[in-house]
């Protein structure tokens, strides 16, 4: 289908000069310097895939990974009800943003037959103990798949997850019964959970060493748990690796990676915007605003360089929700700081249509809605906020695919993969590091007490600064 070849489409009008009121950036330099700097970021990307650093572009390729996901989703599923993914993170999210965007709306409120048999699904990221609990006593254990999703084997909170569900199976179904209710998802050669597996004869299924957390989602992080609910990961990985195709050029005005990489960079360092709002108008795509935040906050957001030198840079990525935020966010984003730049995801089409019924004529009010239809109205609030904001001289852009499904969701999660890496080469940070975030679990090991780690000197709330 032509429209299918054509998607995720990008407009960016409201980016450059001439389109956007009073501002925007020079549209001949998408074909003059800025070209040559996006060729630069696309050579050392392409060095690194080179060297086994990106294994994430190779996902959508591995044939035998893709199989023995399909073969442990269909062994798991058997003579379960309910799946629960223990992880957090990338090992989360991506699980999250396709069970959100893929199954249909209120899944886990839906009866077994209107399921076609398959599983409920619910992840367990936050240890909050209330929800914790209130799941676990909502479930049977005996009819409960578990999945414990880590690279390392040692997140601290996937691992104390694991700790309760672990003891939750064994009171119900013995010892020798956790097998046949946990699947391992980790490493494929090394850390704590693969030797767990071991031990107990767990199945696993490995996350690829060259794959990092929050660029997973084309593994079996974010596709064993799409799979056992009967999403077709075929066709997103499919979709993936169009977009892969569309990606791999190093002319600028033909990528849509580098064109999202440049552009929101050029933003962010040459206009001062440095917040980047996704705003999907789309309910079952505000899984992907989240997805985006954590790829865009942790790859973006160094203090050095990759040539060791003090930096302190990154956009900050800010997940919204059309046409909801249009009524909490707007405002800002029409009159506040000129620090913002705004990216529209939408779709052609939508799942389900709902009429608005020609209801109370009289009422001018209520009139002019009757005969349309939902989705036309936040269709087009959408595009009356793009139209606001660049009248207002506020840039913006729009990632369009034709329809939310599994191929579209492969091309979203690969486009954003691939600009993140780009931007990265662009702002001359390394994407795939995160040492940001190693200090807090430090200090978190050593206050619950972990061998090796020192209980940190915290110093007690100062009386004088509480109220």
């Amino acid at each position: 289908m032509a429209g299918r070849e054509r998607s995720p489409v990008i407009d960016f009008g409201n980016m450059v000069a001439g389109v956007l009121r009073g501002a925007g950036i020079d549209p001949g330099r998408i074909r003059g310097d800025l070209a040559e700097r996006f060729r630069s970021a696309h050579a050392e990307v392409a060095a690194r895939r080179a060297s086994g650093e990106m294994g994430f572009f190779d996902l959508p390729e591995d044939a035998g990974l893709a199989a023995a996901t399909r073969e442990a989703a269909l062994r798991g599923r058997r003579g379960v009800d309910a799946l629960v993914v223990l992880g957090i993170g990338g090992s989360a999210l991506g699980a999250a943003a396709l069970r959100d965007a893929l199954l249909p709306p209120l899944w886990n409120e839906l009866g077994g037959e209107a399921r076609g048999g398959l599983p409920r699904i619910y992840i367990l990221d936050n240890p909050d103990p209330d929800s914790v609990s209130a799941l676990l006593s909502h479930l049977d254990p005996s009819h409960t798949l578990c999945n414990v999703v880590s690279k390392s084997g040692t997140t601290a909170e996937t691992m104390a997850h694991l700790l309760v569900v672990w003891r939750w199976l064994e009171r119900a179904l013995g010892a020798g019964g956790i097998g046949n209710r946990l699947l391992v998802t980790t490493s494929p050669a090394r850390g704590t959970l693969r030797g767990l597996a071991a031990e107990f004869d767990l199945p696993v299924l490995p996350l690829p060493e060259a794959v990092g957390g929050r660029f997973s989602v084309l593994s079996p992080a974010g596709l064993l748990p799409a799979a056992v609910t009967g999403i077709d990961i075929d066709a997103v990985l499919g979709g993936a690796a169009v977009m892969a195709g569309r990606c791999a050029t190093d002319e600028l005005a033909r990528n849509p990676a580098g064109i999202l990489a440049t552009l929101l960079h050029v933003a962010d360092t040459e206009s001062g915007a440095r917040t980047q709002v996704f705003m999907p108008y789309a309910d079952r795509l505000r899984g992907i605003a989240y997805w985006v935040q954590q790829l865009w906050a942790e790859s973006l957001g160094k203090a050095v360089d990759r040539q060791g030198r003090r930096v302190e840079t990154g956009p900050t990525p800010l997940p919204a929700f059309g046409a909801a935020d249009q009524h909490s966010i707007l405002q800002l984003l029409m009159e506040g700081p000129r620090d913002k730049v705004v990216v529209f995801l939408s779709r052609e089409t939508p799942g389900e249509e709902v009429a608005i019924p020609s209801l109370f004529r009289d009422t001018p009010a209520l009139s002019y809605l009757g005969g349309h239809t939902l989705f036309e109205l936040l269709d087009r609030e959408r595009l009356a906020t793009a139209e606001a904001l660049r009248r207002e001289g506020r840039m913006n852009l729009t990632v369009t695919v034709d329809r939310i499904d599994a191929e579209s969701l492969g091309a979203l999660f690969m486009l954003f993969q691939v600009a993140v890496v780009y931007a990265g080469a662009l702002y001359g940070v390394d994407p795939l590091d995160q040492p940001g975030v190693e200090l807090g679990k430090v200090l978190t090991c050593g206050l619950m007490g972990r061998s090796g780690y020192e209980v940190p000197e915290i110093p007690p709330p100062d009386p004088r600064w509480r109220v």
